[in-house]
């Protein structure tokens, strides 16, 4: 993977790049990824005759590696642009992603043990893994599922940035397009993570929060684009530019 200037990077971006000894391509970070969670999850399951569950994990594994392969596309297209430095470091170098998701997995972690079994039905664990799941599981499941918080606390982030972006600043054309190439790839980051919705169906909860945070995403990345469309077209007529 290409070295990024600490600062000008995401968090996974930064932790990969800091590993001693490791160089690697952008596909085969994320092939790697891929494949020791899913090898992980699979032994898990044969281990303790849990496949019902290993699909639920496949699939969530299967978002985390979606979710690191489009972060690595959004900063790709927003890197190739000259950019307002404030956009840059406010998208990569301020680390509100890590908050979010560390706010969305304490959120998550409440619910699994505590608000779901207060309710008298059955947590998300229980239903999984069954009354009395073991602890290694549990531990793969809750790392997993932080790596899941921390996609989705980025996306969150990514499309606040660039809602601010595109009211704050003007840009020609072709930056423009790039950008708004840029705010779909925040869209699809979204979109990738209603694959944990069937899973999670027989939670509400859970699942309401998911389908929410995609529409808010989906929302506020589209108005972004709307106005990065509609100021464009101003400059063009106007042959003036704020960025």
């Amino acid at each position: 993977m290409a070295k990024v200037e600490f600062g000008e990077a995401w968090v996974y971006e930064s932790i990969v790049s800091a590993l001693p000894g490791i160089d690697v391509s952008r596909p085969v970070a994320i092939g790697i990824q891929l494949v020791l969670f899913e090898v992980a999850v699979l032994v898990a399951a044969w281990y303790y005759d849990l496949w019902t569950a290993a699909l639920a994990g496949s699939a969530a594994v299967l978002v985390a590696a979606l979710g690191s392969a489009e972060m690595l596309r959004i900063s790709t297209l927003v890197r190739s642009e000259p950019l307002p430095e404030t956009y840059r470091r406010l998208l990569f170098g301020t680390s509100i992603e890590v908050v979010l998701a560390v706010l969305a997995f304490i959120a998550l972690v409440t619910q699994l043990f505590v608000f779901a079994p207060q309710r008298g039905g059955p947590s998300l664990v229980e239903s999984l893994f069954g009354p009395e799941p073991p602890v290694v599981v549990v531990y793969l499941m809750l790392l997993i599922l932080w790596d899941v918080c921390y996609r989705i606390g980025t996306a969150w982030w990514a499309s606040v940035v660039s809602l601010w972006r595109s009211y704050r600043y003007r840009f020609d054309p072709r930056t423009a397009q790039a950008l708004r190439r840029s705010d779909l790839e925040i869209i699809a980051f979204s979109t990738a993570q209603l694959i944990l919705v069937p899973f999670v169906a027989d939670q509400p909860v859970i699942a309401t929060v998911i389908v929410g945070h995609v529409a808010a995403v989906w929302g506020v990345t589209g108005l972004s684009v709307v106005l990065l469309t509609v100021r464009t077209r101003e400059e063009d007529a106007t042959g003036t530019s704020s960025a």
